[in-house]
């Protein structure tokens, strides 16, 4: 595993801030494009509140990214904006409770729950990761369905025989 690309250690003890906002400068930005497999990410800026006075510490706030993607048909780069609420909660290594069985239940409005281990954790690989997440891989950009003629790849979606032929010079496009 190489190093992580935007580091922002947040001390636990005496007590973690009340907000951070982080920006991610070029060298950081180039290293999340390369580790994420996407041309550019042309700026990153997270804005976090954080709430608890303890070992568990929760986070909320914003991300927003701007980026350039290629278009998962034509190959052509875009741009995209990223832009997620963000809700983290920050728990102390062997605080997680996981069950014994082979399923585990995910509640998708509660936060996402990381482990740390010692008196900090670091934030900036939170956000990382959330943008990672937040990266649609199969992206499509504005020409993408122009491709699709060009390659003459059709709609499976689009009706197809003797019927949708004939619907078809009745209602022309």
């Amino acid at each position: 595993m190489s190093a992580p690309e935007l580091i922002r250690i947040v001390k636990v003890r005496p007590q973690a801030p009340e907000r951070i906002a982080i920006e991610a400068d070029d060298a950081e930005r180039s290293a999340l494009a390369e580790r994420f497999a996407i041309p550019e990410v042309r700026s990153l800026v997270a804005d976090l509140a954080f709430d608890g006075n303890g070992p568990s510490i929760e986070a909320k706030g914003r991300m927003v990214a701007d980026l350039i993607q290629t278009c998962a048909v034509s190959g052509e780069e875009f741009p995209v904006r990223i832009d997620e609420a963000l809700h983290l909660r920050f728990v102390p290594v062997g605080t997680l409770a996981v069950a014994d069985e082979d399923e585990i239940e995910l509640d998708s409005a509660g936060p996402d729950e990381i482990e740390y281990d010692g008196e900090s954790f670091d934030v900036g690989e939170a956000i990382a990761q959330s943008l990672g997440l937040a990266i649609d891989p199969f992206v499509e950009g504005p020409n993408a369905d122009a491709a699709r003629r060009k390659a003459g790849i059709i709609d499976e979606a689009a009706a197809s025989g003797p019927m949708a032929e004939a619907l078809r010079v009745l209602r022309p496009d």
